[in-house]
């Protein structure tokens, strides 16, 4: 069963941000609070925790809508192809925040992840999930628990989340009821940024 654990978003216990940690280097899923709805996501480096991220969304890896999670800019430098300086800027402005950015894939991803042409490269503004990310040391592969057709109060309320997936996960860590909107995702492969889905991060401002 999974651990549940309560962190608070001003004052997240080094503790406990080691103990999701520690779950995330042994392989293992974890639930997670961001700045839009809440997430599931393994290590970059545990492949058999990605595949059971696959499997629990129903797809296969490489054609799993999979967003990696990073700390900072310096840590996403390391997995994205030389950008533009319009690019570069598009991405130090809006980050950390609500926004997913489609980027070519490259080849530091995971075996099972190479056939992947593009994929969401994500630095989240939430205190608890960065604290993670940077304990960490390494991106999080994430998907969001929200249904297919609608938010739930069971993709909302992490008592309710608990409840639903501690028997699928190995940790759910309770960062306070979340936001319904998701992130708002902006495709940058091509010459002009393109808005794929409005969500929670304004597209005007860019």
């Amino acid at each position: 069963m999974a651990k549940y654990i309560k962190l608070y978003p001003d004052h997240p216990h080094p503790a406990h941000i080691n103990e999701a940690v520690e779950i995330l280097n042994n392989g293992g899923l974890v639930i997670y609070p961001t700045d839009t709805v809440y997430g599931l996501g393994a290590s970059i480096h545990k492949p058999k925790a990605i595949e059971k991220l696959a499997r629990i969304k129903g797809v296969k890896p490489e054609s799993a809508p999979f967003t990696l999670l990073f700390h900072n800019l310096s840590q996403m430098s390391d997995y994205i192809k030389q950008i533009d300086t319009p690019t570069f800027k598009i991405l130090k402005k809006a980050t950390p925040g609500p926004y997913t950015f489609i980027l070519p894939a490259v080849h530091r991803l995971p075996k099972i992840m190479k056939k992947r042409k593009t994929i969401g490269f994500r630095i989240p503004g939430c205190p608890i999930l960065l604290e993670i990310l940077k304990t960490l040391d390494a991106p999080l592969v994430n998907i969001s628990i929200r249904d297919d057709d609608a938010f739930t109060e069971y993709t909302t309320d992490p008592e309710l989340i608990y409840e639903k997936w501690r028997h699928r996960v190995d940790a759910v860590i309770d960062g306070g009821v979340s936001e319904k909107i998701p992130s708002t995702v902006i495709d940058l492969t091509g010459d002009e940024p393109v808005l794929v889905r409005e969500g929670k991060g304004h597209w005007e401002i860019l």
